[in-house]
């Protein structure tokens, strides 16, 4: 189920932007983090990973010496 990706994603974003702009602790902020939870669940059980959702970067920080 190839859907199970994007939406984790769209759960993942609503529930950081609500976090960003209500807090952490607001209850409809802790209700879309369940439900970001139950969605990325989903996808896992469905047998996709984590980097199915965070693809690895292409460019990694340089450490400044």
């Amino acid at each position: 189920m190839p859907h199970l990706i994007p939406a984790a994603g769209a759960a993942q974003h609503r529930a950081a932007r609500a976090a960003s702009r209500i807090g952490a602790g607001h209850p409809l902020t802790r209700l879309l983090l369940a439900a970001a939870a139950v969605a990325a669940t989903a996808a896992w059980e469905a047998g996709h990973r984590v980097a199915d959702l965070h693809p690895p970067r292409h460019h990694e920080r340089i450490p400044r010496a």
